[in-house]
């Protein structure tokens, strides 16, 4: 026997290929649908051609970006302070994508079109499944147009660089560049969602600019070409627009001091930062800092929903295309009707989820001219945030556990999407703060609470589950005494009677059946694969395994 074969101890059976080289798009069932259903087919093209490439040369672009994570350069060779991150050339190989394809504006750059918020969620959406760390400058960049048009004069300058599609890395003043990003600066050691104790000072100049002194205990993307910050000026907490260049092409007195070391987002650079007189500009109006930068909140709470809806969609996706090739006790995984149990229900969560999701994006679409869309807006955005990014941990976990010990070594993707699961739970506000949130709507803005009531009844008498969970809905608000403390349950139902009204409204009958009892009439565990056994499962299945029928 030849040493070759001596040592010839198995061949590689009964292993999964991985997925890769398939159009995230055109294998989506459900977020075509949603699309549609919500009025953006018009970039049905845009999108496959994207798909296209987010699920495929932008996965491996996601793996090199968190295999090397970006690194704080403070000083140049020779001692002079510069504050620059670096990256791996993949990470920006995706920040390319995002600005090509419009993760970043897309929705600005089409603002004559209808449901320009919903095609850029879908792009939003899309992006998000190879990875997920550079839709946080992404994200930024798209919701600070809303802030920024506070103020003229800075919206005339920045937004052309805003709406570019080019990306450019490059350390340089805003003018001097093709295209630029946005990220913000909210949040301090001693206050985190309670913005009001924010210690950071403004001091007016005369020439009209302010100095800021002060510190940031989150400045997420410092390499962002300028930041949308909060910080305490004469007349109280106020929005200002800081650049990493002053007007005379210096470096601006922001001081990287650390960047954060995260249990997941690895590609992308969080940091701690301080400044020292640093450049600014008023954006809207003295001491209305919170009103004006609330505006961008609630379109990167819309991207929390959008991102972490992603992130189930990757999750379903790898469990079918594992079990799909892998076979256990004579046949294969996704043929073993505990596993169908399962993947159908993980299925019926995505579907779920991106349903709410381009709902709400529908409503943004709508605020300016729709008192109901922009109520709706108001309210779903809080109650779906706090949902859809509760649901996102364990959907992930569960779907991990479908590809057994191959889903929780790093050469998957699967605990890269466990890491990354709890942030948008925690990023811009926790889920106690969207609950708060949408008790002081209903309080302060009874609007909402009729606009949330009448989505509601447009799906009254179509199941019978669902009309008997509307009637018991009014009777939960009534002890006011104690709403705050049973918030997230409350929330949680309204949630859940939101993603069965989207879903009563298709014509996917069974699916929408099989959500109201499953999640309404909790004819349901606690756990996922807890449906009955009537439940719509080859349907489900066959909707979610577009990815991996593309490449089997």
């Amino acid at each position: 026997m030849s040493i070759v074969n001596q040592f010839h101890t198995h061949e590689v059976q009964n292993q999964p290929y991985a997925l890769a080289n398939y159009n995230a798009w055109e294998t989506d069932i459900a977020l075509k649908e949603a699309v549609a259903r919500e009025g953006a087919s018009w970039a049905e093209n845009h999108l496959s051609e994207f798909g296209a490439l987010t699920g495929g040369e932008l996965i491996t672009s996601g793996f090199l970006a968190n295999e090397n994570k970006p690194k704080l350069r403070n000083f140049d060779s020779y001692g002079r302070r510069i504050d620059e991150v670096e990256f791996h050339p993949a990470y920006h190989d995706l920040m390319r994508a995002g600005m090509k394809y419009g993760m970043s504006n897309f929705a600005w750059r089409n603002e004559e079109r209808s449901s320009a918020h919903v095609a850029r969620a879908a792009v939003m959406y899309l992006g998000s499944q190879p990875e997920a760390g550079f839709g946080c400058p992404m994200s930024m960049s798209y919701a600070a147009i809303a802030a920024l048009r506070h103020a003229p004069t800075l919206a005339d300058k920045w937004l052309p660089k805003l709406l570019s599609s080019d990306y450019d890395p490059r350390s340089l003043p805003m003018e001097e560049k093709l295209g630029c990003t946005m990220g913000m600066g909210m949040t301090e050691k001693q206050g985190g969602s309670d913005l009001r104790r924010n210690t950071t000072k403004a001091t007016l100049q005369e020439d009209g600019s302010y100095k800021i002194i002060g510190h940031k205990w989150f400045f997420s993307a410092p390499m962002c070409d300028a930041h949308l910050v909060l910080a305490q000026s004469e007349n109280g907490l106020s929005c200002f627009l800081v650049p990493r260049f002053c007007p005379d092409g210096t470096r601006n007195a922001i001081q990287v001091q650390r960047l954060k070391d995260k249990l997941g987002d690895w590609s992308n650079a969080s940091s701690e930062v301080e400044f020292q007189e640093a450049f600014g500009e008023l954006v809207g109006i003295e001491g209305r800092g919170i009103p004006t930068i609330i505006e961008m909140v609630a379109l990167t709470r819309l991207d929390c929903m959008i991102g972490s809806s992603a992130q189930m969609r990757q999750a379903i996706v790898q469990a079918i295309h594992h079990t799909s090739q892998r076979e256990a006790f004579g046949k294969l995984l996704i043929d073993q009707p505990i596993m169908r149990n399962v993947l159908a229900d993980l299925a019926l969560e995505s579907e779920a989820a991106i349903a709410l999701t381009m709902r709400i994006a529908r409503a943004v679409d709508s605020i300016d001219h729709d008192p109901h869309e922009a109520a709706l807006a108001r309210i779903a955005t809080a109650i779906g945030k706090y949902w859809i990014c509760k649901r996102t941990p364990v959907l992930v976990n569960e779907a991990q556990e479908c590809l057994g010990g191959n889903g929780y070594v790093e050469e998957t993707i699967m605990p890269r999407l466990y890491r990354q699961a709890p942030l948008n739970s925690i990023w811009e506000g926790s889920g106690n703060v969207q609950c708060l949130d949408v008790l002081r709507a209903l309080k302060k803005e009874p609007e909402t609470r009729d606009a949330l009531f009448t989505e509601l009844q447009k799906a009254a008498g179509k199941n019978s589950d669902y009309d008997a969970e509307l009637k018991r809905l009014t009777g939960r608000f009534e002890d006011t005494q104690t709403l705050e403390f049973r918030s997230r349950y409350v929330i949680e139902r309204l949630a859940l009677m939101l993603q069965a009204s989207i879903l009563l409204l298709t014509d996917n009958t069974e699916i929408a059946t099989i959500f109201c009892r499953s999640r309404l009439a909790n004819e349901h565990g606690l756990a996922f694969g807890t449906l009955s056994p009537d439940a719509p499962v080859d349907l489900l299945i066959e909707r979610a395994a577009g990815a991996t029928q593309a490449v089997l």
